[in-house]
């Protein structure tokens, strides 16, 4: 039964005293323990942070700053504004040909841009206006023609104001040195330069300063292009031509 030892709960009759080395209890043999393994500690979370919301500092305007500020407007208003300058205008282009038939002086457009020529169909048409004026049909010519611009380089101006200003001298030299009764301007360069008008004073009588009484016509070449023109020219001339008659008589 693997029985070692046996002891009775209590005490038997008749039985022999006990051993007192045989009620001794062995002490229990205590095994050694292993080294307690070192305890493997989490690492600590950081303490949560408390997030603060960063402070917005508004700064306010101080008087300095306020100054700094208008000084901009204040100085967009005083600043003057921008110089426009006026577009470029290209010299104008033209030929004129002053001539002289009897009293009356004739500033006349070259079509061509070349003096007159004896058989020209302008010239011919001229020679028949000049005769039913009652003037010489063979009218002088007092000077090479005028021709602008007169340069092609340089920095001369030669604007729409250098060549009114150019021709009415031109013109005023010789009703100087002769005068007349009337001035012929042919064409609309001898017009706009000379009578300082436009193509709405055609067969109308200018009064211009320094050159005196002056008669706008179409040009020749107009007048060949369109001979219905000539009626309005001839009914300008019947109100004129008294002017020259009565002074060669």
């Amino acid at each position: 039964m693997q029985v070692v030892s046996w002891l009775p709960r209590s005490e038997l009759p008749f039985a022999a005293p006990s051993r007192p080395e045989l009620l001794a209890l062995p002490e229990p043999v205590l095994e050694a323990l292993p080294a307690p393994v070192a305890e493997v500690k989490a690492p600590a979370a950081p303490a949560a942070r408390s997030i603060e919301r960063p402070k917005i500092e508004v700064p306010r305007p101080s008087a300095a700053s306020s100054r700094l500020a208008s000084k901009p407007v204040a100085d967009a208003e005083e600043a003057p504004a921008p110089v426009v300058k006026a577009p470029v205008v290209p010299p104008p282009r033209f030929s004129l040909q002053l001539l002289r038939a009897g009293r009356c002086l004739l500033l006349v457009e070259l079509p061509t841009g070349e003096a007159f020529q004896s058989r020209d169909p302008a010239y011919l048409l001229l020679k028949d206006m000049l005769r039913a004026a009652g003037l010489p049909d063979s009218p002088q010519i007092l000077a090479e023609p005028v021709r602008w611009p007169m340069l092609t380089r340089g920095n001369l101006d030669q604007g729409p104001e250098a060549a009114r200003d150019f021709v009415q001298a031109f013109v005023g030299v010789r009703v100087e040195d002769e005068p007349c009764v009337c001035l012929w301007l042919i064409g609309l360069p001898a017009v706009r330069f000379a009578g300082e008008a436009d193509a709405e004073s055609y067969n109308r009588e200018l009064q211009v300063e320094g050159l005196g009484s002056a008669w706008a016509l179409p040009g020749l070449e107009l007048l060949m292009e369109e001979p219905q023109r000539k009626a309005d020219v001839w009914q300008a001339m019947r109100r004129l031509m008294a002017r020259w008659k009565s002074t060669d008589e």
